[in-house]
């Protein structure tokens, strides 16, 4: 099994589109900064969904247009339908992501589908960017546990997730979205869907409500998969989803990957200064378990003292 785990980072969508502060254009090309200032090259810029319904995320297309190093970094962006598709191709994106939660409630709240008609839509986005030749992901959200219908059960993540597959995505990313997951209940699932030839087509995004991301992550770890969602500082939470609060922190995640032995390309000291530049973006306290502790490690570097 490869000892190259990859670190996506969600901050400028996930983590933005919750926050009651709406950052500029500008802003969020400062925020992309910090982070590949960092060494991340894995980044979900935004979505394109509509700016009535979340304002934080207007101007997508706009700040795709603006990115640097396009050429060594993995862009991705959230579509919700055709339209979204089709404006988020306008832009160039070649990563795109749909978003299926695995309970008919959570999708008539989020987006006022069926489960079917949602796994419908989400088939049909994934066919067009396999035809069009941009790279498809889905995520199966609520994988664990409902907020209106309480736990869900691990075959209808097992149905959905091979829908997404027989559809055409290159990726599915199993995902945790209130943050009520345990290792158990994430080895339930993880042992349906990887097996060694599917391992790499996963990825996992565990909130951190509970304090359980971490311990979510090796079990998803010892199972085979080698990619997660991760939010700089912890920023952020699903503005749709009751109690969704506490993406994992990306500075958490690192900071064991490399504590483990194993490789991100993200060296941990070098979040200090990403967490502090978006919190000042931000305006929103941040920073993860780890975070104190990797503060003192960076002054301790640089002769002086952070506070």
């Amino acid at each position: 099994m490869s000892n190259f785990v990859t670190v996506n980072e969600v901050g400028p969508r996930d983590g933005l589109q919750s926050q009651g502060k709406t950052l500029s254009i500008e802003e969020r090309l400062l925020m992309i900064d910090a982070l590949l200032d960092s060494g991340i090259r894995s980044i979900e810029v935004g979505s394109f969904v509509s700016p009535k319904a979340v304002p934080q995320m207007a101007g997508t297309g706009e700040l795709f247009k603006l990115l640097p190093m396009t050429d060594a970094v993995a862009y991705s962006a959230l579509v919700p339908n055709l339209r979204g598709y089709e404006l988020a191709r306008e832009a160039g994106v070649r990563s795109v992501a749909v978003v299926l939660s695995a309970t008919e409630t959570m999708n008539q709240r989020n987006i006022n589908m069926s489960l079917e008609q949602t796994t419908a839509v989400c088939a049909e986005l994934m066919q067009r960017a396999r035809e069009d030749g941009i790279q498809a992901r889905a995520y199966v959200a609520v994988a664990f546990e409902c907020p209106f219908e309480g736990l869900t059960p691990p075959s209808v993540v097992e149905y959905l997730t091979q829908r997404m597959f027989e559809a055409g995505a290159d990726k599915v990313i199993i995902a945790d979205t209130i943050g009520a997951a345990n290792p158990r209940a994430v080895r339930e699932v993880l042992e349906r869907l990887a097996t060694p030839s599917a391992a790499g087509q996963l990825s996992c995004h565990f909130h951190d409500t509970r304090g359980m991301a971490l311990a979510n992550v090796l079990a998803a770890l010892e199972c085979g998969v080698r990619e997660f969602d991760s939010s700089i500082g912890g920023l952020g939470g699903c503005p749709f989803s009751p109690g969704a609060t506490g993406n994992l922190a990306t500075e958490d995640l690192v900071l064991m990957l490399d504590a483990m032995g194993l490789r991100s390309g993200i060296e941990p000291l070098a979040l200090v200064d990403a967490v502090q530049r978006v919190q000042a973006l931000t305006g929103t306290p941040l920073g993860g378990h780890s975070f104190r502790w990797l503060d003192r490690q960076a002054g301790k570097r640089q002769g002086g003292s952070h506070v």
